[in-house]
């Protein structure tokens, strides 16, 4: 099995080290492109050397998993009038068995057009914008840990990528599969506190046009 993870600067580090840890522990094979090649700045400093960049034509892989990352970068993307990582994206999706987001990362595959006609679900902080941005995308109630969409798989915040790569995992390749990466990465959260998501209608992104100062 192989997994596409497109980087790009701003990237959400466990959106794509949390998965790639379960899909390793899977038997997996995951290729990191970026949308510059070089050094890839995670959002909380940690570097990335990622020597290739996106191919100039999409390669079949068993899935293609977006991750989120910082507002800044995402409102980028999604207005560059170049289009170049989303249609990219586009590109690979057509070629890929599944297409998976996590986070914040549902917002680059709904500007690509992946999830139009499909129910998906993203960051709470960010339900807001993708449901005023992306109407012809469905958001599913109640803040799921992910949503399976015919062969779409979108995630929630950052750690629900850890349930949302052993689901993959399951579609894959079964569940006994998924239960040995469970076992092995002793998978079995029971976080010390307890919170609510809270109810929100503003999001993070910053205005499009910038605002001028």
């Amino acid at each position: 099995m192989r997994i596409l993870m497109p980087l790009y600067q701003g990237f959400d580090l466990l959106d794509v080290c949390g998965p790639s840890e379960m899909f390793s522990w899977a038997g997996y094979t995951v290729d990191l492109v970026a949308e510059v090649p070089g050094k890839v700045v995670a959002n909380n400093g940690f570097v990335f050397d990622v020597p290739n960049g996106l191919p100039a034509q999409a390669i079949p892989y068993d899935a293609l998993w977006i991750p989120g990352g910082s507002p800044d970068q995402l409102s980028r993307i999604i207005h560059d009038p170049a289009r170049d990582l989303l249609d990219f994206l586009d590109k690979q999706a057509a070629q890929s068995s599944w297409v998976c987001s996590v986070c914040e990362g549902a917002l680059l595959a709904a500007a690509a057009g992946l999830l139009h006609g499909y129910t998906a679900t993203t960051h709470w902080a960010f339900i807001p914008y993708l449901m005023q941005n992306y109407p012809d995308v469905t958001v599913a109630d109640g803040h799921p840990r992910f949503v399976v969409d015919r062969n779409r798989l979108t995630g929630g915040g950052i750690s629900s990528g850890l349930d949302e790569a052993l689901r993959l995992i399951e579609l894959l390749s079964g569940t006994a599969a998924a239960q040995d990466v469970q076992q092995t990465t002793q998978y079995y959260p029971d976080p010390p506190v307890t919170s609510a998501i809270p109810n929100t209608i503003t999001s993070p992104m910053p205005p499009y046009p910038p605002m001028a100062a």
